[in-house]
This record gives structure tokens, C-alpha cells and sequence, in this order.
């Protein structure tokens, strides 16, 4: 593949960063799911909502359908240019890969539940759309820390780059670490309806989405950068030969 191209199909692939944290913010607000619903609510309460929103929950999935395969070309990259400092695939660009892939599952089978829900709510009894509601927000809040390796990884690559000109910013480093620390919380969704922990807490939810979203900005931009150094040092081991033949 010509290099020009090379580098063309990278950028398209930082890109879609951008597309992903478009298209999640479009399908949540159109679902009116931004908000998570109170984990009290009862079962009337979560039939009304899926009942006043069908649309919008259909839509939503309608929308993530088509906008998360955009995460694959963006996963890949970022292994990719972790590959660089590893000097080869190695154990962290692997990880990144391994559990990116993954991603995409986390974000469209909890909204494809919901959605089933929401697509005839009145041909199910009151308890099995509670169910199904339920199984949406752990599934969707609770998921997340299965990605902290992912981020740890890229977080510890960008730490022990000893590259003259490293791959990844040490505050991109820092930023990776932060987030796989409060994805932690997710976990405990399970054991509790109140409180921090609570899908709709501070500690499980508010912080960990407010951190994903500025992560969602910061990386397409590092990696563009990090595809420009790229292109950088092509043209420059290029040149290498020539400045050679000249002396």
C-alpha cells in the first residue's frame, strides 16, 4: 500500500472518534436516556417511560447500530501506534486490541434490550418490562469496568514511552489511568438501588460518563497527532538514503 494512503486510512480511523462521540450523544439524548432513571422507580413508572419514549428508544438503537462499528478502525489504530512504542505487537498494544474489539458489545446489547422492550411494551406484562429495563442500565453501567485493562493499557504505554518525541502525551498517560480507576465503580451497581454506587450515583455513573466523554475528545486528537509524527518519521527514514548518496 502506497504510504500516502497508509497514513490517509489512519486518519480516517482517528476520526471516527469523533463520529462515535457524536453519534452516542445524538442516540442517548433522542432516547431521553441520557439521565439514568432512578433504579427505585416501580413498574408502572418504568412502563410509562418506556411507553412516552418508544420512538426515541428505537431510534436510539436504530442510531447505535449504525455508529458503533466506527469503534473497530478506531481500536485498531490506537493499537497500532501503541505498536510503536513496543517496537512490535506486544502485550500492551495487544490488550488495547483484545478488549477494544469487545467494546462495541457493551454499548449496543444493553440498548438492543431495551429497545425490545420499548418495540411492543403492550404485550408484555408490567414485571417482564421491569426486567428487561433493569438488565439495560446494569448491563449498560455495570459492563464498564470490564474495560479498565484497555485503558490501563494505554495509559502505562504512554507512561514508559522513553521516545525522544513520544507516541502519546504523558498527561494522555495520566488521563488513561484516571478513567480506568473510576470505571471501578461500575461494578458494584449490583449490590445497590441508592447512593454513589447506584447506576445513577456519582461514583458509578456521573464521573466515569463525564471522564469517558472528555476521553472521547482527547484520544482522536492524540491520535491525529500521533499519526502526524508518524507520516514525520517516514519521510524522514525516507530521506535517510538520499542524504547518504549525497555525501
Amino acid at each position: 500500500m502506497r504510504q500516502d494512503l497508509h497514513f490517509r486510512l489512519e486518519r480516517i480511523s482517528a476520526w471516527c472518534g469523533f463520529v462515535l462521540l457524536l453519534g452516542f450523544a445524538v442516540a442517548f439524548s433522542v432516547g431521553h436516556l441520557i439521565t439514568p432513571m432512578d433504579p427505585t422507580k416501580n413498574a408502572q413508572g418504568v412502563v410509562e417511560f418506556l411507553t412516552d419514549n418508544q420512538t426515541g428508544i428505537l431510534a436510539c438503537a436504530a442510531i447505535m447500530v449504525l455508529v458503533v462499528p466506527f469503534e473497530y478502525p478506531f481500536v485498531v489504530l490506537t493499537s497500532m501506534q501503541m505498536r510503536r512504542i513496543e517496537g512490535g505487537w506486544g502485550l500492551l498494544s495487544m490488550v488495547q486490541l483484545t478488549t477494544g474489539v469487545v467494546a462495541p458489545i457493551g454499548f449496543f446489547f444493553p440498548i438492543a434490550i431495551l429497545a425490545a422492550a420499548a418495540y411492543r411494551p403492550e404485550s408484555h406484562s408490567p414485571d417482564v418490562l421491569y426486567a428487561m429495563s433493569d438488565i439495560y442500565w446494569l448491563m449498560l453501567v455495570g459492563n464498564a469496568c470490564i474495560f479498565v485493562l484497555q485503558v490501563w493499557s494505554i495509559g502505562y504505554a504512554a507512561l514508559v514511552d522513553d521516545r525522544a518525541k513520544p507516541v502519546f502525551p504523558r498527561w494522555f498517560g495520566y488521563l488513561n489511568l484516571v478513567l480506568g480507576v473510576l470505571l471501578i465503580p461500575g461494578a458494584f451497581v449490583f449490590l445497590t438501588k441508592t447512593g454513589p454506587f447506584a447506576w445513577n450515583g456519582l461514583l458509578a455513573n456521573m464521573l466515569p460518563t463525564l471522564v469517558y466523554f472528555i476521553w472521547k475528545i482527547a484520544t482522536p486528537i492524540v491520535l491525529l497527532r500521533a499519526v502526524k509524527s508518524e507520516e514525520e518519521e517516514a519521510a524522514a527514514k525516507a530521506a535517510e538514503p538520499s542524504a547518504l548518496a549525497s555525501t
